[in-house]
């Protein structure tokens, strides 16, 4: 017999509840803000309509599903199952720090705070919960299936994002390191700069945009659902034993992007969680391609 589903409802601390953590009281956070030219009622508002909005979104699930809920800074440390429908409430850059840890599961996004969010991932509103999780639960359901990128590294460790994957140095220093095509026998260019970025068509409206821009490219930025990864290095420095030709680039399916190590440390991280990141030493090698699984938001 097959399990009923359950309905995973992902949230992260508002800026009230991350007040009151450092500051210990309403009162001392209120003052703190004051000093500072703000109230804190505003802040304490949009904290009580992202609680209400959990509120909503958990007395719209069915009552023969079951549920939990899921805060972001614990994301890395839960099982997703399979009959999962995973709930975001929130804002759009939480369905990013969600799909990495997703293996095909369907998301519907609600937005807490329409009109402050862009919405593009957070697609719905609390009032539309109910039908939304029928329908995600529902064989045939309608689904956006976004491209995701990863990185697999030569010792299999896997990290997987829905925006983009970083690859630097930990702090502010240069990393060295060869790149190029996967699959090529020759060893790759040899490189100084701070980093590489690998980008989806989701990561498109955030720093994949911006690297794009500044250089001018002239190639395509991808659809969300496109077969389609772009890259850039990011302020790399020629010199005598570095190079400067293999600066930016695309990649489809099947194809990759390979680099291995020449420094001491190296991170990877996707959607700007460098809590739960890989860490890559000298001579290991990591593969950067499309990722297999795709994000199922639900439209």
């Amino acid at each position: 017999m097959s399990l009923a589903p359950r309905a995973v409802l992902v949230h992260r601390r508002t800026e009230y509840e991350e007040l009151l953590a450092r500051h210990g009281t309403h009162g001392q956070a209120a003052f703190f803000l004051s000093s500072r030219g703000r109230s804190i009622d505003e802040v304490a508002r949009r904290h009580e309509r992202t609680r209400q909005a959990l509120r909503d979104v958990a007395s719209a699930v069915p009552l023969t599903w079951r549920s939990t809920r899921v805060e972001r800074a614990d994301l890395d440390r839960f099982l997703f199952a399979p009959e999962d429908v995973v709930v975001v409430v929130g804002q759009d850059g939480l369905v990013a720090n969600a799909a990495k840890y997703l293996s095909g599961q369907p998301v519907v996004g609600i937005d807490t705070d329409p009109g402050r969010n862009p919405g593009v991932l957070v697609r719905h509103r609390c009032p539309d919960a109910a039908a939304l999780l029928r329908a995600a639960a529902a064989a045939g359901s309608t689904v956006d299936a976004l491209t995701m990128v990863e990185a697999v590294a030569d010792d299999t460790q896997r990290l997987v994002a829905l925006n983009e994957i970083y690859l630097g140095p930990p702090g502010h220093q240069t990393a060295r390191y060869r790149l190029g095509p996967d699959g090529n026998p020759a060893p790759g260019e040899a490189q100084a700069s701070s980093g590489v970025l690998v980008g989806t068509g989701t990561g498109a409206t955030g720093w994949l945009r911006s690297l794009w821009l500044e250089r001018g490219s002239t190639t395509p930025l991808p659809a969300p659902s496109d077969p389609r990864l772009l890259w850039f290095v990011r302020e790399a420095w020629p010199s005598p034993a570095t190079g400067t030709s293999l600066v930016s680039g695309e990649l489809g399916r099947g194809q990759g992007l390979r680099l291995t190590v020449e420094s001491d440390r190296i991170v990877v991280f996707g959607d700007g969680m460098e809590s739960d990141a890989l860490e890559l030493t000298w001579g290991q090698s990591v593969r950067l391609g499309i990722s297999a699984t795709a994000l199922a938001l639900v439209v």
